[in-house]
């Protein structure tokens, strides 16, 4: 990921950014409705952004042209689904592309595409079909992160090997060079990724209930707020779901 500034040829960087941009126009329009319905919001979005930004900073060399970190988009995508983390991972990676000289402005709508467009949709789509078939919530996001790392970077090879086919083996060879390159310190990071979301994921719960209720990560109570008494088995409920 973070794929070089100058790296990619003309045709392809121009390519990625058309790809990209109607996914952060309506990720613009869906952040705008976010805030403007529920300011006490921003708190929460401005933390997901600054995980984001921290963890992709964490560079590690991978291949030329190209470097390997954790992304951060699972947490983003899970709570704010991923039309707002394609904001939010556009503006994290320019602002590193400005001041941290990681990726550039000719990729960045290939970096955009791969690590705050196709990671955050994939790794919440694993999320929700495992939410729907009843797997525990701490185990959903840990599995959401993970394919949201690991999905980042299996584009970036694409991306790779689509730019710089093999001589011999075409663009099939690239991508299995790429990826096999990216895999050896990717795979482990994606691990370290998922299992570190979950910790800050527990924190939200104990912090942030209320607020993660109404994004639908937590189960509403049944009958909370009815004034009926039902409240208390709600509360366990909750509970449980918050346990799990």
């Amino acid at each position: 990921m973070h794929i070089a500034e100058g790296f990619l040829p003309p045709a392809h960087a121009i390519a990625w950014g058309v790809a990209s941009a109607p996914f952060v126009v309506h990720g613009v329009r869906s952040l705008t409705r976010e805030v403007r319905e529920h300011p006490e919001s921003t708190l929460l979005l401005g933390a997901s952004g600054a995980f984001t930004f921290v963890l992709s900073a964490l560079k590690l060399p991978s291949v030329t042209g190209s470097c390997s970190h954790p992304t951060g988009t699972g947490l983003g995508a899970v709570l704010f689904r991923p039309p707002i983390m394609a904001v939010l991972g556009t503006i994290t990676l320019l602002f590193q592309a400005l001041l941290l000289a990681h990726g550039g402005l000719t990729t960045l709508g290939a970096n955009v595409f791969s690590m705050a467009i196709a990671g955050p949709w994939a790794g919440y789509a694993v999320y929700r079909v495992l939410r729907r078939s009843g797997v525990p919530l701490m185990v959903t996001v840990f599995f959401g992160a993970f394919v949201a790392d690991l999905t980042t970077y299996c584009v970036t090879s694409v991306q790779l090997a689509l730019a710089f086919p093999d001589p011999g083996s075409g663009f099939l060879g690239a991508l299995g060079k790429f990826g096999s390159v990216f895999a050896v310190t990717q795979i482990p990071l994606a691990v370290s990724e998922g299992l570190l979301t979950v910790v800050v994921m527990r924190l939200l719960v104990q912090s942030s209930k209320g607020e993660l209720t109404r994004l639908g990560v937590l189960s509403r109570p049944a009958g909370a707020g009815d004034g009926t008494g039902a409240g208390k088995g709600a509360s366990g409920e909750q509970e449980e779901v918050v346990a799990r």
